[in-house]
């Protein structure tokens, strides 16, 4: 029998800046760190043909300096303090982060208040990072074996130009882009009523007000960005496509189905029918090709969550001189199984395990929680989303999950990547 868990609910607090800006507190004062993370409502998926790759361009010029931080200022400062900080671009957002001693919240606000209002988008910064872009490409897609897989799968799943093609974007339409052209995209897109900023850990609610209030309070809001369409049909724009890559030492293939957005129940059943088909040691397709027929070297999987149409990939590199029919056999038939008889009881308790230890490590983290809030704030509108999470998920069924395993994969309506290396046929 499963055993329901309770887990206390996150300390949150939201509210808005008369320019728009979502903020979102979550105290938690067992640790003395705060992080902070700020997630703009900018990603792959609002970009247009011919204009391909500026989200990506921003996550590299939103730290070449603004008003009073210069260029690579940002990085020292937050360093020099005991931080830690990334960004990152999905097709979905663009977000920045630091992990900060709790006395170094005013350092942290700041800074990303500094260059949400006054971004050196000049014409040596865009030259620059149109370069980095382009090594980043090469570095990590171009010249790494299998690197291009996953790029090429989407726009064999997706026909609508929003969702199918690269967030690192096209190199040809980033050399074609003016600096007005990336001005008026920061315009649009950082400006913060477009903008979530979340703190995570031990602050003082009033103080943290009245320094937001005080560093993003004059930023002028900007009208709305423009809505996009991000509807797909239910087939996959391209069931087979044969690739050679060049730098691959072995052949490939990447499975891909195209599944509904995030967080519908559809989406939950079919992101647990994922983590059992996948994810771990224990799961089904590991125990029987890795550790049964010992056949790959390689197993992978994950799901592809979106707002809009989502997806799931399952892919492998088989040892050499096997079968990769065999082997894709295999995955289909662990597919046909779910899709007939549903998981059984002693999968449904490991994943009701799985979760339960997930939610815990992700609450261990102010970094984890504060990037979990800003995601539900921005994609859902309602950050104590992170409180009902793992309910939602525990409440899927087992019939759920054979029910969606047979109509969204147990089909044809599939994309198939084979991977071939330079040379052989």
């Amino acid at each position: 029998m499963s055993l329901r868990f309770e887990l206390p609910p996150l300390d949150i607090e939201e509210y808005r800046l008369e320019n728009g800006l979502r903020v979102v507190l979550n105290r938690d004062d067992s640790v003395p760190v705060v992080a902070v993370a700020v997630y703009y409502d900018v990603g792959s998926r609002n970009e247009r043909e011919g204009r391909t790759g500026f989200a990506h361009l921003f996550e590299h010029m939103m730290f070449q300096g603004s008003e009073n931080v210069p260029k690579a200022g940002h990085f020292q400062y937050i360093m020099k303090a005991g931080g830690t900080m990334n960004g990152t671009t999905s097709s979905e957002r663009t977000n920045y982060y630091e992990t900060m001693p709790a006395s170094q919240l005013p350092l942290a606000l700041w800074l990303e208040s500094d260059r949400m209002r006054s971004l050196a988008v000049t014409q040596e910064n865009l030259d620059n990072q149109r370069e980095a872009v382009k090594e980043e490409k090469r570095l990590r897609y171009d010249n790494q074996p299998y690197g291009q897989i996953f790029d090429i799968i989407s726009s064999m799943i997706y026909r609508n130009f929003a969702n199918a093609h690269s967030t690192i974007g096209s190199m040809e339409d980033l050399d074609d882009a003016t600096v007005e052209d990336v001005q008026e995209f920061f315009r649009v897109y950082y400006a913060p009523n477009n903008a979530v900023l979340t703190l995570s850990g031990s602050f003082d609610p009033d103080e943290a007000k009245s320094l937001i209030e005080t560093y993003f309070g004059d930023i002028p809001s900007q009208p709305p960005a423009p809505s996009i369409d991000v509807e797909e049909p239910p087939e996959v724009a391209e069931n087979y496509r044969e690739w050679h890559d060049p730098h691959a030492p072995l052949p490939a293939f990447l499975l891909g189905w195209k599944i509904p957005p995030r967080r519908t129940p559809e989406f939950n059943a079919l992101y647990l029918a994922g983590k059992l088909l996948y994810d771990g040691d224990s799961s089904r397709l590991y125990q029987k090709l890795v550790k049964g027929e010992e056949s790959v070297v390689q197993l992978f999987g994950f799901t592809d969550e979106r707002r809009g149409p989502s997806s799931i990939f399952i892919g492998a590199i088989p040892k050499p001189e096997q079968d990769l029919s065999r082997i894709r056999a295999t995955i289909m038939a662990e597919i046909e199984n779910i899709a007939a008889h549903g998981p059984t009881a002693d999968e449904m308790q490991k994943l009701h395990n799985q979760l339960l230890n997930d939610a815990v490590r992700t609450r261990q983290s102010s970094m984890n929680r504060a990037q979990q809030i800003a995601e539900f704030a921005l994609y859902d509108g309602d950050p104590t989303v992170i409180n009902r999470e793992l309910d939602d998920l525990l409440a899927i069924s087992p019939e759920q999950i054979r029910r969606v395993v047979s109509s969204y994969l147990n089909t044809e309506n599939r994309s198939l990547l084979d991977v071939v290396p330079a040379g052989k046929g």
